[in-house]
């Protein structure tokens, strides 16, 4: 499809509202990347999944993927065994869950009833159960409920690893908090003591670079042998700590860095967990993001009350109280629109602000979407007919920077129009022959018609050009 069609009918505006309704950002760069397609079977498929999406969520309610990130640079790291960070891990285990929850959705279905009330070709019922275009989907995804556990048993946020991580991990922690407790006795008993209440700035423990030290007036800190660490800003302060804790102080500096050590171990091992299942989680992260988009379709139909058009490459329309999806509900007027069978060609005359530049619109944009995979806002039994390119010339075009009237920017775009369609084009014109002289404009009109009609029917094709 050529941009300037999408871009004159507002497809990219559907696309903005359509991304609204995706959760992950993988499935919102699906949405607006949308292009309408030309084979009938492509369309047919992309058309099924809405409706068997709209289906589900009508039947079942709405299935969640709220948490769903694009964690493809941690997959490529499980890849080649490097160790991920405590936020990767959670990331990865929510992948997992949201796996988990969404394959529920789909093995809970059962559609029997509605299925059969719309007369579904695509829905098989096999052990009791109704199959539609996203059963495979659904049961393709990999429950790494083990994985996903022993993450959330280790990993209790991004800052904080689970005392109960591993054995070692936890002595570890009971050694610091013992040490930590000696140290604070140290410190309060000198702190508390009578001879120190006048030496001190305030009756304190405090730390400096990771030392716990106590506030000492400057004039009194030769009565406190020990490490200055620090001094306040005026300088009357200085920050000691005190030679009967230097060694608990630097036990638990050992203490601390084994600590660390362990915690990166305990993040290797969860990484090579999770490095053993890597294909998996990225399937997984494949499949929930295909679902997010296709169900972000039919929350999207759902908004409007779409319904799913009947495609045929015959050229047939048959618009049935098509509403402009742009539109306020409470305002649009429905419109019928019928082509294709008793004639090809459609001519809107009113007056102005009846509606004319908006049905062309709305058949224009209608088509777009129908060959998206994206259902209608028209009444159910509505007919779309696929075609290869939509030409649209509507609204004001004139172009300063090119030095081009109106009239001459409409016809350069109509020039184009007629060079290239073709007899399979839907070609949308808005005042074709306005912006000039009446007669003139009219009689260029008539041309314009009969060149196109023509062509459709396959007698000749004029190559036009302009100086």
């Amino acid at each position: 499809m050529n941009k300037r069609s999408l871009r004159v009918l507002e497809f990219n505006k559907i696309l903005d509202m359509l991304t609204e309704y995706a959760t992950s950002d993988m499935a919102k760069r699906r949405c607006d990347r949308i292009k309408p397609q030309r084979d009938i079977d492509v369309i047919k498929t992309l058309q099924c999944e809405t409706r068997d999406a709209l289906l589900r969520l009508n039947k079942q309610g709405n299935v969640s993927f709220s948490g769903l990130k694009d964690i493809r640079a941690s997959i490529k790291r499980l890849e080649v065994k490097g160790t991920l960070t405590a936020g990767e891990l959670l990331d990865v285990a929510a992948i997992i869950n949201i796996a988990i929850a969404v394959k529920s959705y789909g093995d809970g279905t059962d559609l029997a009833d509605t299925v059969t009330a719309r007369n579904s070709a695509e829905a098989t019922e096999e052990f009791g159960n109704v199959y539609d275009s996203l059963t495979e989907r659904f049961n393709q995804l990999i429950p790494l409920e083990h994985i996903s556990s022993e993450i959330k048993r280790c990993i209790i946020s991004v800052d904080e690893i689970a005392d109960d991580a591993s054995s070692r991990l936890k002595n570890i922690r009971k050694s610091i908090k013992l040490t930590n407790d000696k140290l604070h006795q140290q410190l309060l008993k000198i702190v508390k003591s009578d001879s120190s209440k006048d030496k001190l700035q305030d009756s304190i423990i405090t730390m400096r670079n990771g030392r716990y030290c106590i506030p000492v007036k400057q004039e009194y800190r030769s009565h406190f042998p020990g490490m200055i660490h620090d001094q306040s800003q005026s300088g009357s302060t200085v920050f000691i700590e005190p030679m009967a804790v230097v060694n608990l102080n630097n036990e638990i500096k050992e203490l601390a860095n084994e600590e660390l050590i362990e915690i990166e171990e305990i993040l290797a091992g969860l990484s090579e967990l999770a490095a053993e299942a890597v294909e998996d989680i990225d399937y997984n992260l494949k499949i929930l993001t295909d679902l997010d988009f296709i169900f972000a379709k039919a929350k999207f139909a759902r908004s409007y009350n779409g319904s799913e058009p009947q495609f045929n490459t015959e050229g047939i329309i048959d618009i049935r109280e098509g509403r402009h999806p742009m539109l306020e509900k409470h305002s649009v007027v429905p419109v019928d629109i019928r082509l294709g069978e008793a004639y090809n060609l459609l001519i809107v005359t009113g007056p102005n602000t009846g509606g004319k530049t908006v049905s062309l619109k709305t058949l224009g944009l209608f088509t777009l979407m129908g060959q998206s995979g994206l259902h209608i806002p028209a009444r159910e039994g509505s007919k779309l007919a696929v075609f290869e390119d939509v030409f649209a010339d509507i609204g004001d075009e004139q172009s300063i920077e090119q030095s081009l009237s109106t009239f001459s920017s409409h016809m350069s775009n109509i020039v184009y129009i007629v060079n290239h369609a073709t007899k399979n084009s839907l070609c949308l014109f808005d005042e074709l022959g306005g912006g000039t002289d009446p007669t003139e404009g009219a009689a260029l009109a008539i041309a314009i018609l009969n060149f196109l009609k023509e062509w459709e029917q396959d007698v000749w094709r004029l190559h036009i050009t302009v100086s």
